[in-house]
């Protein structure tokens, strides 16, 4: 039987953080796909697909084989998580504990709020909710991931108006994200034909999600500016150009999917984009420190270190 290193390098552990990181955007491509092709209830029951199989049977087709599949993967989820935890804990990177932890433990809180999903017949508001917690877990993963590239969190890197800045971005980033699930639970896409819908009219709350979404573009856009008005650290201007082009391109094909009358590739494109718009939001929050070796940018930005 193989024994495990005492320490892991980091090196060890920015590669298992990073598997965990892209093992939790994918499946929740995967859902998308199982409520695009309509297999929602393709497993009917749970924890067992059906009242007497654990997997798919003949008579519910490919739609179970779907639903089934996703359920699968949750397992490979849970092992990439595990192997997270291991790393960590047995690492001198005590500081990322909490996060391999937050990672772990949202797998069976993610799976039970699946069970009810299911057991309710895809409530709009469960799924909804199913998905917002695969968001939580995706910027917990990016940032787990992101910070075991570095020896440790530093000083802030920005002033703190830039910091409020930030933060009301990542506020309005989760308001699109869950207006974005109202749409989605007011349209067509309902995963299964017998599910109910929230009863919201859909073109209203798609020009809400839109409104909202160009309050985003221009927070972003006015952060950008900002940054570079001041010359500020390389790190927090990429973040930023980078999250404005992953939500302009979002945004695209947003509008493209409302008016081609949601065909089932885009608006899984859509769900992939909500998966980089969280994990690219993650990564300027992240970016908004420096390493733990590095000092703060400049005196006049942070007082104390002139003083050092």
């Amino acid at each position: 039987m193989p024994v495990l290193p005492s320490t892991f390098s980091p090196a060890t552990v920015s590669r298992v953080a990073l598997v965990n990181a892209v093992a939790n955007g994918v499946i929740v491509i995967t859902g998308g796909a199982v409520r695009l092709t309509g297999s929602g209830l393709g497993c009917p029951t749970w924890p067992r697909c059906t009242g007497t199989s654990f997997v798919t049977t003949p008579e519910l087709a490919a739609h179970g084989v779907v639903e089934f599949t996703n359920r699968m993967l949750t397992f490979v989820l849970t092992a990439a998580a595990i192997a997270t935890v291991v790393v960590v804990f047995r690492s001198v990177r005590r500081d990322l504990r909490t996060l391999a932890a937050v990672s772990l433990l949202g797998i069976p809180a993610q799976a039970l709020l699946g069970g009810v999903t299911v057991l309710t017949g895809l409530n709009p508001w469960t799924v909804a909710a199913h998905f917002l917690l695969s968001m939580v877990l995706v910027a917990v993963a990016t940032t787990l991931w992101l910070r075991s590239r570095e020896p440790g969190v530093g000083q802030p890197l920005v002033r703190r108006p830039f910091v409020l800045l930030v933060a009301g971005i990542s506020v309005v980033t989760a308001v699109v994200l869950g207006i974005g699930t109202v749409v989605t639970g007011s349209g067509p896409h309902s995963g299964d034909p017998k599910a109910g819908r929230t009863g919201f009219d859909p073109e209203l709350v798609s020009q809400l999600h839109a409104d909202l979404v160009f309050l985003l573009l221009g927070l972003t856009v006015a952060l950008l500016v900002a940054l570079y008005a001041i010359d500020s650290p390389g790190r927090v201007r990429r973040a930023a150009r980078d999250l404005l082009v992953v939500q302009l391109a979002q945004g695209l094909v947003g509008y493209v999917q409302y008016f081609t009358d949601l065909p089932i590739a885009l608006v899984l494109v859509h769900m992939l984009g909500a998966v980089l718009i969280t994990a690219f939001t993650a990564r300027l929050v992240w970016s908004l420190r420096g390493p733990a070796s590095d000092l703060p940018l400049d005196s006049a930005a942070h007082p104390a270190a002139a003083a050092r």
